[in-house]
């Protein structure tokens, strides 16, 4: 398993392999349809996004943490 220490790291990891997954097959459906070839762009698509996404979700969560505080009462 993994130390606890590295959670915000594997929290960002998965955030953003799943999110990038999700949004890639919807975006990549919505701009050219379910042609032949389909899956062949989505996953070219989502090796992008997720290296995108990994080190955006590592950089906001931080505000996004704050963000959530501020709303929530305690």
């Amino acid at each position: 398993m993994i130390d606890k220490k590295y959670q915000p790291i594997v929290f960002a990891f998965f955030m953003a392999l799943l999110m990038s997954c999700v949004m890639s097959l919807v975006i990549s459906i919505f701009n050219v349809g379910m042609v032949d070839g389909i899956l062949r762009i989505w996953l070219k698509a989502w090796g992008f996004a997720f290296s995108v996404a990994f080190p955006i979700v590592l950089l906001v969560s931080p505000i996004v943490r704050k963000l959530v505080g501020l709303v929530i009462r305690q």
